[in-house]
């Protein structure tokens, strides 16, 4: 194995800067995430607690917002797992870009593919985050529907 120069290193740097930039956005995505969830679930266990206490009429109202939270909570699980792979895949191919360089291996599929793979897996997290956002537009029309009833 012949030793690798700091100039064929420099623009495997370069490289790996764009991946390393999408690490720092899908982490900040991932910190909105786990906010929302930790929210979802705070507020599951306020309703849980007003539903044991409710009246009849109430009780249907309440139960529709802990459906609604629920579905929420687990679209918020599933923006968080593929946010996170996307943050995997995004490491393994920094890593992968460096021991192209060190051992002067020819990997452009790999390369190709881990990228690809990140990308596809941060689309899936903000398709989740989306459908999320959604869900609590529907859970507020259910809440104002009581105070204009």
């Amino acid at each position: 194995m012949a030793a690798t120069k700091l100039s064929e290193l420099i623009p495997v740097l370069q490289v790996a800067v764009g991946p390393v930039i999408l690490i720092s956005g899908v982490g900040l995505l991932l910190l909105s995430l786990t906010n929302r969830f930790g929210r979802a679930v705070d507020r599951s266990r306020q309703l849980s607690q007003a539903l044991r206490e409710a009246d009849a009429a109430d009780r249907v109202r309440l139960a529709g917002q802990l459906k609604i939270l629920f579905r929420r909570a687990e679209l918020i699980q599933r923006a968080i797992i593929l946010g996170a792979t996307s943050l995997l895949f995004a490491a393994v191919l920094i890593i992968t870009l460096f021991f192209t360089a060190l051992f002067q291996w020819e990997l452009a599929a790999p390369v190709s593919l881990l990228f690809i793979g990140c990308l596809l897996a941060l689309i899936g997290s903000l398709v989740m985050f989306i459908c999320d956002i959604r869900l609590s537009l529907k859970a507020l029309k259910l809440e104002l529907s009581r105070e204009t009833a």
